[in-house]
């Protein structure tokens, strides 16, 4: 049996979890579509197991599978938001945090 990437076996759980909602999603909007797995999997230009895969929330399939399946379903444009730097909390956070240590130095 071939050897599990570190990456893949060291996966967060809340990421194991998010990638079987986001294929659950997806499943769920072939079928609304009354795609077959074979019909949509041609679309996609993938084989058949890596849809199921896909739709599993395996780590294995790439990122471009995924992102062609959200194209499918309109949603393609989601994924230029998802780390958008204006909603990035945590640097702001540290920005913010930064700022404040600094002006602590200035004025101690």
């Amino acid at each position: 049996m071939p050897r599990v990437a570190d990456s893949i076996a060291s996966l967060p759980s809340s990421v194991q979890v998010s990638l079987g909602v986001l294929g659950e999603h997806l499943r769920l909007g072939r079928k609304r579509r009354k795609e077959s797995l074979r019909s949509w999997a041609l679309r996609m230009n993938v084989s058949v197991p890596t849809l199921a895969a896909m739709e599993k929330g395996d780590p294995r399939v790439s990122m471009g599978v995924y992102a062609t399946a959200l194209w499918l379903v309109g949603q393609d444009d989601a994924l230029r938001h998802l780390a958008a730097p204006e909603n990035d909390a945590q640097a702001l956070a540290q920005e913010v945090l930064a700022i404040q240590n600094k002006g602590r130095r200035r004025d101690g």
